[in-house]
């Protein structure tokens, strides 16, 4: 087991920030297919001052670019996992598109181990058990082709992808979580949650529609609240309304956590 004071300095864990909220309150973030935690520690400067802040990164990416791909959701969650059961702080944990089943998926591992997160938040992602409404099927597309999808879901600069040695670098890790995605289904995620989960989704988001967003009431036994944001399936990165938006549904949740903590 690893001990909690590895979580310092730690490649899969980025621990960017202690946060001074009731319970040492931290904020988890599980990036989408194909994402880094470089992409999320931009968002430090718009989270609540008193939450601290973890970015996953996941394999075959960044610090951990030696390490083999994942091949399953279990590959990219159970290390994290295992960083965490030996960790005391409080968690809210956030994921977008598949980040939110990663995220899921963390938060169900931390339940069965007798610690649950506070919260669960999800962003632009179907309910577990449902499935892919949009997969990409990487493993038949060109690179060329590949780099359209992503281009078209978004989350990834143009100028990475059009760089023919960066894109040699980003694609594999890119054609791993899609593989991921597409085929992910936990058919016994229905009340397999007791925290707390907000979903947020774009309202004209291609990808993923809301009536998909919806149906996450039936993963939890606590309380479920859905909110969608207008835009796309990376509706936050739209405009800074949107992301002003987005970020005071986050601190609403962590507000109204640390609150029930301390309570």
């Amino acid at each position: 087991m690893v001990s909690g004071n590895d979580l310092a300095g730690s490649e899969i864990l980025w621990e960017l920030r202690r946060g001074s909220a009731p319970g040492g309150l931290s904020l988890l973030i599980l990036p989408h297919a194909g994402g880094n935690a470089h992409y999320y520690a931009q968002w430090e400067g718009r989270l609540p001052a008193d939450v601290g802040l973890l970015v996953a990164q996941y394999p075959g990416r960044g610090s951990r670019f030696v390490e083999d791909l994942p091949e399953s959701v279990d590959d990219l969650v159970a290390p994290i996992v295992e960083l965490l059961i030996a960790d005391q702080r409080d968690l809210v944990v956030l994921g977008h598109s598949m980040g939110t089943l990663v995220a899921y998926e963390v938060a169900r591992g931390l339940t069965a181990a007798g610690r649950p997160p506070l919260a669960l938040i999800g962003s632009a992602c179907r309910a577990p058990f449902l499935p892919n409404p949009s997969p990409v099927l990487p493993e038949s597309l060109t690179d060329e082709e590949l780099v359209e999808a992503i281009k078209a879901r978004g989350g990834t600069e143009h100028e990475i992808l059009d760089e023919p040695e960066m894109r040699e670098i980003v694609l594999p890790s890119i054609r791993a979580d899609f593989a991921i995605d597409d085929v992910y289904r936990r058919q016994d995620a229905k009340g397999s949650l007791s925290s707390p989960v907000t979903i947020v989704g774009g309202e004209s988001d291609p990808i993923v529609p809301v009536g998909d967003l919806v149906e996450w009431r039936e993963v939890t036994t606590g309380q479920a609240r859905i909110e969608t944001l207008a835009g796309g399936h990376f509706y936050f990165d739209e405009s800074e309304e949107n992301m002003d938006a987005f970020m005071r549904i986050v601190a609403s949740v962590a507000d109204s956590v640390s609150t029930m903590h301390v309570s």
